[in-house]
């Protein structure tokens, strides 16, 4: 029988919390629902909710923006990109071309899709004309991305890749000396692909509560209530709250391509730096196919700010939960999801514009 969301939230209430517990959520889509469904106001004052890294659009390196816009203006290709990668701005001088879109808008031939399907569609719908797919995104993207390789793809479509792991980052977080978070909430999708086992690391090298949750908020509420507990009775494992979807393992079929087409390697992360095996770049028998090997590098040592966030931005912060969004300098005023300065303000999965979006619109002094 699943437990209803107030039974949840009754039994979080009845537990004796004396001292403030602070929870990460790693995913985006954790973060928007937890935001939608107004979690934070339901639960006690002493339960703090933390956005953490789980917003691809938020980390992918501004430099990776920088070539697909330059690609798409200076050679003769159709860019393809999903859609919340249009916007991300990116550090150029007055008058220049700041994001896809308005690279589009300079002539560029560039176009939104939904997922690597449609990318695959359009190649072959024009075989005269090279096609590049901005592949930005986690595990869960990078999956589909890893397939279409394996089952094999048209000559004149390739990768400019900018794949991400999810637990890097918060390996690095834990690794630090104040971590900012007492228990994890690790994220379902990506658990779905990956297996559970993934996130193990939390609890038998760092001792923290974890558990995965799926995007309900009775999910949401029973990981929750399962991470206060563990934490309240000194008692440390890993809880599986969406076994629906996640299974021991993960995805074999998902995680075999993967592996076939993959590399891991360490990438560098928006704003934060390079993190140790945190990305994926194409296996060497599909490098044919790599959009960063057929076309030239515009990625000039020139570029002032190259790879950080706007000046004043906190993204960086908000992303690693060192800052609340509305804590950053920003936020409301120059940064809005209209004119979006930093790019947590401009994919539904950035916890600035999913703040906004639940009606947080005044700043708070950090």
């Amino acid at each position: 029988m699943t437990i209803s969301a107030k039974s949840w939230l009754q039994q979080i209430n009845s537990l004796p919390l004396q001292e403030t517990i602070k929870i990460m959520n790693v995913c985006g889509g954790h973060e928007r629902s937890i935001t939608q469904a107004g979690l934070r106001g339901a639960l006690p004052p002493q339960i703090e909710l933390i956005p953490g890294p789980g917003c691809p659009v938020c980390v992918c390196p501004e430099e990776d923006v920088y070539q697909a816009m330059q690609l798409a203006l200076r050679e003769p290709i159709t860019l393809v990109a999903f859609g919340d990668m249009l916007r991300v701005p990116v550090n150029v001088g007055k008058g220049e071309p700041r994001s896809l879109d308005q690279a589009h808008a300079a002539g560029g031939d560039i176009r939104p899709i939904a997922s690597p399907v449609e990318a695959l569609q359009i190649a072959k719908a024009c075989p005269e004309r090279e096609v590049v797919f901005f592949a930005a995104g986690f595990e869960t993207t990078t999956a589909p991305v890893a397939s279409l390789l394996v089952e094999g793809i048209p000559d004149n479509l390739s990768i400019l890749l900018s794949g991400r792991l999810t637990w890097p980052a918060v390996a690095m977080l834990l690794s630090g000396d104040t971590p900012g978070f007492n228990a994890l909430v690790a994220p379902g999708h990506v658990a779905t692909v990956m297996g559970p086992e993934e996130w193990s690391f939390v609890v038998e090298r760092h001792r923290l509560p974890a558990a995965v949750a799926g995007f309900t908020p009775e999910s949401l509420l029973a990981a929750t209530y399962s991470v206060i507990r563990q934490y309240l009775d000194d008692r440390r494992f890993l809880d599986n709250c969406y076994p629906e979807l996640v299974r021991p393992g993960g995805n074999p079929s998902a995680k075999a391509q993967l592996e076939t087409a993959m590399d891991v390697v360490d990438a560098n992360w928006r704003g934060i730096g390079v993190i140790p095996d945190s990305g994926f770049a194409l296996g060497s028998d599909y490098a044919r196919w790599d959009a960063r090997q057929r076309f030239p590098d515009y990625d000039s040592p020139e570029r002032r700010r190259s790879g950080e966030m706007p000046p004043g931005c906190d993204c960086a912060a908000v992303v690693l939960g060192k800052k609340y969004p509305n804590q950053c300098r920003l936020y409301g005023e120059a940064c809005t999801p209209r004119t979006p300065i930093g790019p947590c303000m401009v994919s539904d999965e950035g916890a600035c514009r999913i703040w906004w979006s639940g009606g947080i619109r005044v700043r708070k002094q950090s």
